[in-house]
This record gives C-alpha cells, structure tokens and sequence, in this order.
C-alpha cells in the first residue's frame, strides 16, 4: 500500500499482542495516520487521557482492563472518540453491548487492510465532524447568551424608561369622551415599537413583570381622573398572582378599567380562563376583547372572556366606507354582539368616512387619529 502524505489523525491501537498491533500500525502509519501503541487497558487509558487522539482500534480480550471495560471508562470519563473493535471470537451479546455503550464498529480477524484503512478514516472523520459542530454549538450558545445577556439589558433599560401613552376613546353620536386607553411607550430606542418590547418580554419570560409595571403606572397616572381608562393586558399575565391582589394599585380603581385581552395572544397556556376572569370581574373590572376580527383565536377566545367590550380590528375599520364586504362583516359584528350586551369599539379611526360609516353600522365607541393622537398627557378630543 503506497503511502500517503500528511498527518490523517491520532490513532490508538491497544492489543497485547505485539506482532499484531505492529502490523496495524504499520497499515494505518503508511495510509497518513499517526500511531500509538498500548499492550494493555490500563497503559490506553493513561494515553487517552494524557493527550488528545481520534480513534481508537482495540482488541476486546485485553489483560487487565479488556476492550469493553475500556470503553465504559472512556464513556464514563466523557471521552467520545470513536472506538473500533477487533475480535476473533465474537459473541452477540459482546457485540450488543459494543453498541450499547457507543463502539463505533466491530471487525473480525483476520482483519483486511484496506477494510482497516477505510473504517479508521471514517471514524476519524465523524470524529473531527463532532469536534468541529461541538465548537460550532459552543460557539453559537455563547453567542447566543451575549444576546440574551444584552437583550436583557436593553429590557431593563426599557422598564427603567417605560412611559405611556393616552388615547381617547369617544362616545360620537353624543360627542362624548368616554375613556381613555393606555398605549405602551419606553424611551429606550431600541423598543421603539411597543411589539418589540413585549416579544423581548416573552422571550426573557418577564411578561409578568412588564404587565405588573405598566399596570402600576396606569394607576398612578389615571387616579386623579374620573374617566374609564382600558389597558392592554397580556394573555400570560392571567397567571400572574399579582394580577388578583385587591390591594394592587389599578385594582383599587377596578371598577372603571376595561382590561383588552387581544385574540393575537392565544389562551391555551391558561388553565382555567374562565375562573380567573371571574376573579378579575368580582374585583370589579370588566374585561375586552381586543383585535375582534384579526382571524386568530376566533369566536373559542371570544367565548372564554365573555367580554363586555368588542374592539375591532384595526383591518376591519381601514377603509371600510369604500369596501361593502368589511361593512357587511362588521354590521353582523356590531347587531350579534348587541343581542349579547356587548360594548362595540372600533380603533384605529383616521378619516370622517370611516367614522360615519361606522356610526351607522352601530358601532357604539371609537378610537383613532381622527379624534386625537396618543400624548402623554391627556389629549384633547378634536370633534
């Protein structure tokens, strides 16, 4: 066999059997490998562990520590190179478990060169392919942790920084302000999309205590007003035990605050919905569904809340003076949801087509820029 240049890996050839192994390592040495030789399990396992190697060829009947008690402690001691076994008297049950504690092939004597060659050159290569994805994952997790470290960081900044803002909710047929919803606003820039925000939220799991902040700070800015105020509630935050504390500071102003449950935040990680809205309602809130329409959780949601105010969604309003099948759709929206007692809101109001067109449909509440923008303070209504 001609031999071939360059190193193709470290392998350990353990036999007590010195004409044997020297035949192997002559083999493996001519077709570019570097060897070693171990008489004993003992002796290749203080090689092993003194150096790094990317195979190991080994008789199974060894003195001392055999092969299969040399795998074990190989295992054992988290050393994962491949092993490949040469024996002349096999059994099934040796060759069982060979396999159970991760050998990587079991040969027969006479064993052929090249068969030889080949099954060394494919266990090395597995081997580096293992090395090289662990460095790969060690990599990306670290890389990944610098992420979640900085994103977390930059989630703490935003809280630090968490403002609101306030939107006004009208009653247009009387030319009434009614209510005023509390919008999520921070001035870390890195948030500037209130979704961002909550998405960074779910995935540092602090949803709770983003809910718990915002909450906070809508009382405190709502508690000298005597208008209704709705806020934003994620669906999660109905696990939060805080939620249900009568002595929260919103709590104490439970009885006029609309909390929106969006459809978009499915319900299914909630045990018990329709316990935990109870609770919320003998507190004395009252409960919205928020994004009626969006085409998520549906009319399953709809069910669990039992609201007692429907907002639409945003898609469902844009433009809906020019679109008969959007006012067929929320005709049928507002007359059901009359025959159940339910409040209708429509949001995301930006011209005075839209609004009428609403108005006449029966739409009790709206919300938009026609009305007013978001402000910090409490904007006033532009009738």
């Amino acid at each position: 066999m001609e031999g071939r240049p360059g190193n193709h890996g470290r392998v350990l050839v353990v036999d007590d059997d010195p004409a044997l192994s020297g035949i192997f390592a002559d083999v493996l040495r001519e077709a570019g490998f570097t060897v070693e030789l171990a008489a004993d399990g003992r002796l290749a396992l203080s090689l092993l562990e003194s150096g790094p190697f990317d195979a190991l060829v080994s008789d199974l009947v060894l003195p001392g520590i055999d092969g299969m008690a040399l795998l074990r402690a190989l295992r054992q001691r988290g050393l994962e190179l491949p092993v490949i076994f040469i024996t002349g008297s096999p059994h099934l049950s040796t060759a069982m478990q060979a396999v159970e504690f991760g050998a990587f092939r079991y040969l027969l004597k006479p064993v052929d060169a090249e068969q030889l060659v080949e099954v060394v050159e494919r266990a090395v290569r597995i081997h580096r392919l293992a090395e090289v994805k662990r460095e790969a994952k060690a990599y990306l997790d670290s890389e990944h942790q610098a992420e979640h470290q900085t994103l977390d960081t930059r989630f703490s900044r935003a809280l630090a920084g968490l403002e609101l803002a306030f939107q006004p909710i009208v009653r247009w047929a009387q030319k009434r302000l009614v209510a005023y919803e509390a919008l999520l606003r921070t001035s870390e820039p890195s948030f500037a999309r209130p979704e961002k925000l909550v998405a960074a939220a779910e995935t540092l799991g602090r949803i709770h205590e983003l809910g718990r902040a915002i909450r906070n700070r809508a009382a405190e800015r709502m508690q000298r007003s005597p208008m209704r105020l709705f806020v934003n509630l994620h669906s999660e935050e109905l696990l939060d035990d805080e939620l249900y504390n009568p002595e929260a500071p919103l709590s104490r102003m439970a009885n006029r605050t609309v909390l929106e449950i969006t459809e978009r935040a499915g319900l299914e990680r909630v045990s018990d919905v329709r316990g935990r809205l109870a609770r919320l309602r003998h507190l004395g809130f009252s409960v919205a569904v928020d994004d009626l329409g969006a085409g998520y959780s549906g009319l399953s949601s709809f069910v669990q809340l039992d609201p007692q105010v429907a907002k639409l969604d945003i898609a469902l309003v844009r433009n809906l003076h020019r679109e008969p099948t959007k006012r067929k759709l929320v005709r049928t929206i507002t007359s059901l949801c009359k025959e159940l007692g339910i409040t209708v809101l429509a949001e995301g109001i930006e011209s005075c087509e839209e609004r009428d067109a609403l108005e006449k449909l029966g739409c009790d509440l709206q919300q938009g820029f026609l009305f007013a923008r978001p402000g910090r303070a409490f904007p006033a209504v532009h009738w």
